[in-house]
Parts: C-alpha cells; sequence; structure tokens
C-alpha cells in the first residue's frame, strides 16, 4: 500500500475537541488564573515596597520633564510675543517717521511753489 497523506480536516479546532477537553481545559486556565493571583506578592513585602516606590520616582521624573518641557514652551512663546511686539513697534516708529519725512517734503514743495508764485508777482 503507498504512503498516502491525508487530506487535513476541514472543521475548526473546538469541533474537532470534545466537550470534555475543552471543560477541563477551561478549568486549568481558570485554576492557573487563580494560582498566579494567589502567588502574587503581599502590599507590606519589602519587594512590592520597592518595586512600587521606583514607579513613583519614574511617575515623578516624568512629571518633572512634563513641567520643565512646559516651562521652556512658556517661555518660547513669550520671547515670540516679546519678538512680535518688538517688531511691531519699531514698523509703527518707521511708519510715523515716513508720514513725517512725508510731511516735511510736502511743507518744502509748498514753500518752493509759495516762493516761484511771490517771485512771479514780483515781476509783475
Amino acid at each position: 500500500m503507498p504512503n498516502v497523506k491525508r487530506a487535513p480536516s476541514t472543521k475548526p479546532a473546538h469541533a474537532r475537541t470534545n466537550f470534555d477537553d475543552r471543560l477541563s481545559a477551561a478549568a486549568a486556565a481558570k485554576q492557573a488564573l487563580l494560582e498566579r493571583f494567589r502567588a502574587r506578592p503581599s502590599p507590606d513585602d519589602p519587594a512590592e515596597i520597592a518595586r512600587q516606590a521606583a514607579l513613583k520616582a519614574i511617575s515623578d521624573a516624568r512629571e518633572a520633564r512634563a513641567a520643565e518641557r512646559r516651562a521652556a514652551k512658556e517661555a518660547e512663546a513669550a520671547r515670540i510675543a516679546a519678538e512680535i511686539a518688538a517688531r511691531k513697534t519699531a514698523e509703527q516708529i518707521a511708519a510715523a517717521e515716513a508720514k513725517a519725512r512725508a510731511l516735511a517734503l510736502e511743507a518744502e514743495r509748498k514753500a518752493a511753489r509759495d516762493a516761484r508764485y511771490a517771485a512771479r508777482k514780483a515781476r509783475k
């Protein structure tokens, strides 16, 4: 007889096991979970206290870094706001100076025009 491979089963894994197998597997899993729960250290265990202290130290360090980042971000925002205010003030000063120069130039032109007019009147 030739070596013939059997085709894999088309049934899902849960259908290939009987009910008793599944029931005992569930009970074993529940028992393992219960044993794991019972094996955990008590809250007053020195190792647990040390672990909690380490976790708290890590948390405090994380908070300190976050506060430092927030302070740096606020300082940067304040610096940018001051820079914007300084730029705005400089622009206002430049605009006022330009307006004053324009008024002075206009007054100078008017004075020259008036002088020409007065000279023309004096020649007549």
